[in-house]
């Protein structure tokens, strides 16, 4: 038997990626400099005849945001909102910044462009929807994730935990991450290039440009490049000489990830029919070169999956709309959405490099696939808000969601197409309440979740459970809950909430992936207890500011949707586990002083217990009382972020930035299976970051230099996947913005 080596097939693909990732770069570059020369052309003063102009610099902005975003944030959700523009020019990517937050943890599963898992309290990740903008994030396309978003494109994000407000209209169990971009009213451009280990190159671009007749425009690009050429450390190989398997070091050879993100809006604001009223279109690519399977003994040395999506929107908002009172917010997109999956070698890589002819492909074990997943989107939702006295809001939402699954193979000619629908509609209803002068706040809501499905597919069905599951299918759940929150003193408030909660699947979860993740059609919805109770306060005392929280939350949680990895195939699958149990608490601690010197830190702990004891034919079920399998359970964080200004010359600004993280071992799988001994667990994560950067000319130039992983360890996040050593990450960013308001 002999061995051949990867690069004899693979011809000119790692030049003509290269040429793809320079050509992308030039047309950046040039836009970069168009746009550079409308901007700095908008800086001089024009008398426009009494319009009001905008004095405020991005050194002097605050995080706001919408009104209604700022009431429930003081009143009864547990809501969490991190600042990015403050840190804009040093972070690399959003989830970085998101992993650090209170009962958030966020799992990938290898490099730059890598699927991962966001979990908040215990609930996996998703039972989290993501929004930007208050729309669904997936109507930018599948590829599009928290991170590979622009960073310089966002303002704040806000971290909803257990109760997501009716206004975003979603069915989130454990839940939300709403993304608010920049809204300014002047014109600017702010672009940035990055560069880092593994050869990873990052560029973006955002603008924004008003001419005299309040036509605006907004333009939007990233570009993100990575080989992913991290060693893997102690893996198994073959050695010749001593005829067995050793471990060793070997570099990643088949992880190259490129995406690309356009958007263009135009529209204009505050005109007596609409306070703001944009349409535009954005187009998503993404190209990645497959390495592992959902375990990293499958090793992977041809499959491909690649994404286009194409999206238009429009998007209306306007205060008193036909009533006095009345705040209305309209959206509709429709999204054309297209992966394919390559695997059509019969071959079987080592982490060599190495490969044996196999009589089956590399990714499912079957036959040779060329697999098409068309999925086109359309969403709309309307919110209105009405105002009935001073303190007292009702707010009406509805919101749709049509996904299609038409798939088919170009090979495979045994795989029979289908084309499934999936199909959603939310409907919510919230009363709040503002009394003693803002010191008690209720909320009081309701929701129904109407869930379509039309099921087509017959493949596998003894996996996917497409036999039993052909033609429409249509569910209605009803949830709801209350929320309090009372100020007893600035040092001291209390808030507590509850909900019964419907999560309806994705379509991630429903329909698979087309490589590495099975479908299972048979998925029942979560339904969910939700109990929370918070403790926090600020203390100040001079230069001196110490804010605390402290909450505790429950989650009954009945057809919890689990994925199960199976070792032996290196694939995954999504189940319901019929009963599960999450109990919890998490705190936090946040130390200013004199806004030069911050220190934050937190710790969460979990309890998630399958309380199923008895299976479906009356026997006993080994997994009773077993921890959630592949969950961290116990985990913590802390940062420390130090401020000198006017260092070097007036307006500049050093910042110096320290990290840590830390994360108990889990299981892979069930405890009751096998012997605890023998089974596989992701170990314990210490990890280490640091951040340096400098800003001049009152923060138009920024340069930043991050390090992740500081020490080197060899760490595995997600189903035991090794993550990247040690990275460096340097960026330069310039910020062009003009003092007027058209």
């Amino acid at each position: 038997m002999s061995l051949k080596r990867r690069n004899e097939s693979l011809g000119n693909k790692a030049e003509w990626s290269g040429f793809l990732q320079f050509s992308m770069m030039r047309r950046l570059f040039l836009i970069i400099v168009c746009l550079s020369y409308l901007c700095v052309g908008a800086q001089n003063p024009r008398d426009e005849g009494g319009m009001a102009k905008d004095s405020i610099t991005l050194a002097d902005v605050t995080v706001t945001g919408k009104s209604k975003t700022q009431r429930l944030r003081e009143g009864a959700f547990s809501v969490n909102a991190i600042d990015i523009r403050s840190v804009a020019s040093s972070i690399s990517s959003l989830s970085s910044l998101v992993d650090r937050t209170a009962g958030v943890k966020i799992r990938e599963e290898g490099g730059v462009g890598s699927d991962f898992d966001l979990s908040i309290n215990g609930m996996s990740g998703n039972s989290v929807r993501y929004f930007i903008d208050g729309v669904p994030l997936d109507t930018k396309g599948s590829g599009v994730t928290l991170a590979s978003l622009p960073v310089n494109l966002i303002e704040h994000i806000e971290i909803y935990k257990g109760v997501v407000p009716t206004w975003l209209s979603s069915d989130a169990l454990g839940g939300a991450v709403n993304i608010v971009t920049n809204r300014r009213k002047t014109n600017y451009l702010d672009a940035s290039y990055g560069a880092g280990s593994y050869h990873t190159h990052k560029g973006d671009l955002n603008g924004q440009y008003v001419m005299r007749n309040g036509l605006t425009i907004r333009p939007t690009f990233g570009i993100n490049y990575s080989k992913n050429d991290y060693m893997m450390r102690d893996i198994e190989v073959w050695d010749e000489e001593s005829r067995e398997y050793v471990a060793a070091d070997r570099r990643r050879f088949h992880d190259d990830y490129l995406s690309f993100l356009g958007q263009m809006e135009v529209g204009v604001r505050d005109k007596w029919w609409a306070d703001d009223f944009f349409v535009g279109a954005s187009f998503n690519m993404v190209d990645k070169e497959i390495q592992t399977g959902q375990i990293q003994t499958k090793v992977v040395g041809e499959a491909e999956r690649h994404t286009k999506a194409w999206n238009v929107f429009a998007n209306y908002q306007k205060r008193h709309f036909l009533l006095p009172n009345l705040t209305t917010t309209l959206s509709l997109s429709h999204t054309w959405d297209h992966s394919q999956t390559v695997d059509t070698v019969y071959r079987k890589y080592n982490w060599n490099g190495d490969f044996i002819k196999s009589s089956r492909n590399e990714i499912t074990g079957r036959a040779r696939s060329l697999r098409h997943y068309k999925r086109p989107m359309t969403n709309g939702r309307a919110d209105f808000t009405y105002s009935l006295a001073e303190g007292h809001l009702v707010n009406l939402s509805y919101s749709f969601n049509r996904t299609g699954n038409d798939r088919w193979d170009e090979v495979d000619k045994s795989f029979e197409p289908a084309n499934d629908i999936l199909e959603k509609h939310i409907i919510g209803l919230a009363y709040n309440q503002s009394l003693f002068g803002g010191r008690m706040t209720n909320t009081f809501f309701l929701k129904d979740y109407i869930n379509h499905l039309d099921i087509r597919q017959t493949d596998i069905p003894t996996v996917t459970g497409s036999k039993n599951m052909q033609g429409s299918n249509t569910q209605n759940n009803l949830g709801g809950g209350a929320g309090l929150r009372f100020q007893l003193m600035e040092p001291l408030a209390v808030k507590a909430s509850y909900e019964h909660s419907v999560r309806l699947p994705l379509a991630r979860e429903l329909l698979g992936n087309g490589t590495t993740i099975y479908a299972n059609v048979a998925l029942e919805p979560e339904k969910s207890e939700n109990v929370n109770a918070s403790l926090f306060g600020t203390l100040r005392s001079h230069d001196h500011t110490l804010s605390y929280e402290v909450t505790g939350f429950l989650r009954h949680v009945d057809n919890y949707i689990q994925p199960q990895v199976s070792e032996k195939e290196g694939m995954m699958q999504y189940v319901n586990v019929p009963a599960v149990h999450i109990k919890g608490v998490e705190g936090e601690l946040r130390y200013d002083w004199q806004q030069r010197l911050q220190v934050v830190g937190n710790v969460t702990w979990q309890d998630a217990r399958d309380r199923m004891e008895f299976k479906s034919d009356g026997k006993p079920s080994v997994t009773f009382n077993n921890h959630v399998p592949n969950r961290p359970w116990f985990f913590a964080s802390a940062e420390a972020h130090y401020h000198f200004r006017n260092l070097f010359a007036k307006g500049d600004h050093l910042h110096l930035g320290f990290d840590y993280q830390w994360v108990h071992w889990f299981f892979l799988s069930w405890e009751g299976y096998g012997a605890l001994d023998t089974k596989a667990r992701i170990p314990e994560k210490n990890i280490f970051g640091a951040q340096v950067t400098y800003s001049w000319h009152r923060g138009r130039y920024n340069l930043s230099v991050n390090c992740d992983n500081l020490f080197d360890r060899t760490i595995y996040d997600n189903y035991k996947l090794q993550k990247p050593g040690r990275m460096l990450f340097a960026k330069f960013r310039i910020l062009l913005q003009s003092s007027n308001q058209h």
